[in-house]
């Protein structure tokens, strides 16, 4: 089986497509054991960011048609749409995508270093689901390596670009003084903890988190000196938000058109910025339509980072250099393991050929005859048993033309070049 990279991502496909094939944590091991269900495919693994969707799998060619008409199936999506906007990568081209995705360099956010931490998380869960085993997660691994020696080696990392670095630095071109603004931020993941952690660096005068279940809320919050709420208690914390960022898992959305009217009244009508970082999004996208709200999706924040990534292009022609090189040592490792089923083949036909000829000389030696003559018999015996397939072999590959064949069995065995094209006769 190769190696396939399939999916779609923000260079690709619109934030609209991309939440109607995003998988929720909780679907995650049921869609892995369907995807592993098919004839074609011996391996996967699913990523599912706000940014993309990815199997990676071991699979024949036919592999990918089923496993776009699978997704299709399961998101309630005609193929005809997924085919206009995905990509396919196969064996070194998938190694490398994969390798570029690890690094940030396939990242909305040039260098973004949360996609790692994410791509671990998908290779973990396939791991508890039994969808990767020895190929693929080779191939992880090495992903792994590459991207840490990125990090180390280059300035792929610094100066803070992400997604959640771009929502703050959009806050305030819109608020100049955040010491007078208040921030609710809905969700308690990755995300979230960085949009808190920039927001207290701007001098936020106050952080409200709201999540599912308070006690995430609260280990957030107590990082940040923040207060702690449910999503239940959003309504009268929305009246006091100033800058509303939203980043959860839900699969509906979360703030309604209605609710924020509601807030923007008690306020006086005092203009909110949001920003939906989540996929499927958390803010219905009518809200826009507020005349006193600054709505943002992760699309939106575009701009924003194409100017700070400037400052990663150089590490980032780097990193490239350094996943050249990974994609190269992983491929010639990949080809190398291909022959150890051919050697230990070939071992075992020597040793099972050795040991036919040694039983026979021990038995002429027990029956008494001379030992330089049964030493010399069983030499031949060998020398003759081990070359009759080869010999047989070349001489129907000079017969119908291979004479590559035959050169490669010179290089191989380190023999003197040939005197004619047609050698061995």
């Amino acid at each position: 089986m190769a190696l396939l990279a399939l999916g779609i991502n923000h260079k690709t496909a619109s934030v609209d497509v991309r939440e109607k094939v995003s998988f929720a944590p909780e679907q995650m091991e049921a869609a892995l054991i369907q995807a592993s269900s098919f004839a074609n495919v011996g391996e996967v693994a699913i990523l599912s960011t706000c940014n993309r969707t990815e199997l990676y799998c071991s699979a024949e060619q036919a592999g990918s048609r089923q496993l776009l008409e699978w997704m299709g199936e399961y998101h309630g999506l005609e193929v005809k749409d997924l085919e206009a906007c995905s990509y396919c990568h196969w064996d070194e081209a998938a190694v490398r995508h994969i390798m570029r995705v690890a690094c940030g360099l396939d990242s909305l956010v040039l260098g973004e270093p949360q996609i790692l931490g994410q791509l671990k998380s998908s290779y973990a869960v396939a791991q508890a689901a039994n969808s990767v085993r020895a190929e693929l997660g080779q191939v992880f691994q090495y992903a792994f390596s590459v991207a840490k020696q990125v990090r180390t080696q280059t300035a792929i990392g610094e100066n803070p670009v992400s997604v959640a670095y771009a929502a703050v630095s959009l806050a305030q071109h819109i608020f100049a003084d955040l010491s007078e603004s208040r921030a609710l931020l809905i969700g308690a993941g990755e995300t979230v903890d960085l949009v808190a952690r920039h927001l207290k660096q701007a001098g936020i005068r106050e952080l409200v988190v709201a999540n599912r279940t308070l006690a995430r809320a609260q280990a957030l919050a107590e990082q940040f000196d923040a207060k702690a709420v449910l999503l239940a208690d959003i309504p009268e914390a929305l009246e006091k938000a100033d800058i509303v960022i939203s980043s959860t898992a839900a699969p509906l959305p979360i703030l309604g058109k209605g609710m924020v009217e509601r807030a923007l009244k008690k306020r006086k009508h005092r203009p909110m910025f949001m920003v939906d970082i989540a996929v499927p999004r958390d803010i219905e996208p009518e809200v826009e339509e507020l005349s006193d709200v600054y709505l943002y999706s992760v699309d939106d924040l575009r701009e924003v980072i194409e100017e700070n990534v400037k400052s990663r292009e150089t590490a980032a022609r780097e990193a490239e250099a350094l996943i050249d090189q990974g994609v190269i040592q992983f491929m010639e490792q990949m080809r190398s393991r291909g022959a150890v089923d051919t050697l230990r083949a070939l071992r075992a036909k020597a040793e099972q050929t050795r040991d036919q000829e040694l039983a026979k000389a021990l038995k002429q030696l027990s029956k008494g005859q001379d030992p330089e003559k049964v030493l010399a018999h069983l030499a031949r015996g060998l020398t003759n048993k081990f070359i009759h397939s080869p010999s047989v072999q070349m001489k129907k590959a000079s017969a119908e033309g291979r004479q590559e064949l035959l050169t490669l069995t010179r290089e191989l065995f380190e023999l003197p070049p040939g005197n004619t094209p047609d050698e061995p006769r």
